[in-house]
């Protein structure tokens, strides 16, 4: 058997590559109106404002909420979200034409997020039909995974992912630095670099830390980059966490 088992890690060895699976975060681009001549204005603004966190960054463009008869030259635009350093790898939703062209220029279609599958499992409701009303099944109980812990700073260039459950920090997160979870981040020193908590889709995950000087503040998806951290909170414990759609900022 040993034998047989060092042939089988040669063979690996002399493979000139592997296929594995991983999982990235990468930001949504949503698209309400393309043509609007204020699109890239004021994409260009957002860009500047985290230059560092922005560059070949890249992001999935969400073409869900465009209407059916939206016609615009999706190459055309997609070469200008490129014009503005960030890197369009994938798409969702939009009308079949958009959805065809996006594919012509090379992008990937992207599973629906997380609040779309929840909505397409929940399927039609049996009122409508005239049926009788479903037998409500109790969800299962969550399976609990424990908070990933560190207690070393968090250095520049580093990054941190507690996946599918909260991240704990002891220490402080060195600005270069990018910390993330799907549930919720504790940071027990200063937040120098980014934080991003929620990142599957929680929008129920929250940030807390001693000391707020953050380059990127992000949940589910909605971020704040340091220029609109107000100086009344700046440097002081504060929690962050969404509300009405909104991400909100409040002292501890």
């Amino acid at each position: 058997m040993a034998a047989l088992s060092s042939a089988g890690q040669a063979v690996e060895r002399d493979v000139p590559f592997q296929l594995r699976g991983n999982s990235f975060t990468m930001m949504v681009l949503k698209v309400s109106d393309p043509t609007s001549p204020d699109f890239f204005p004021q994409l260009n603004v957002k860009v500047r404002q985290a230059p560092n966190f922005f560059r070949n960054a890249p992001v999935v463009v969400d073409f869900d909420e465009l209407p059916e008869d939206a016609g615009f030259d999706v190459a055309a635009f997609l070469q200008q979200v490129r014009a503005h350093h960030l890197l369009p790898m994938g798409f969702q939703g939009g009308p079949r034409p958009v959805q065809e062209a996006a594919l012509a220029a090379g992008l990937t279609p992207m599973p629906a997020g997380r609040a779309a599958k929840l909505e397409q499992a929940k399927g039609p409701d049996p009122r409508a039909a005239g049926s009788a009303p479903a037998i409500a099944v109790p969800p299962p109980e969550p399976v609990l995974r424990p908070a990933l812990l560190v207690t070393e700073p968090v250095r520049s260039g580093q990054q941190i992912y507690a996946e599918k459950t909260d991240l704990v920090i002891t220490a402080s997160v060195s600005p270069g630095a990018e910390v993330l979870a799907d549930g919720n981040i504790h940071i027990y020193g200063a937040l120098r670099g980014r934080a991003l908590a929620g990142v599957s889709g929680e929008t129920g995950a929250r940030i807390f830390c001693q000391s707020l000087d953050a380059e990127v503040v992000s949940v589910a998806g909605l971020y704040r980059v340091s220029e609109d951290i107000g100086e009344d909170i700046r440097k002081k414990p504060v929690q962050i966490f969404l509300r009405d759609g909104f991400l909100h900022m409040a002292p501890l």
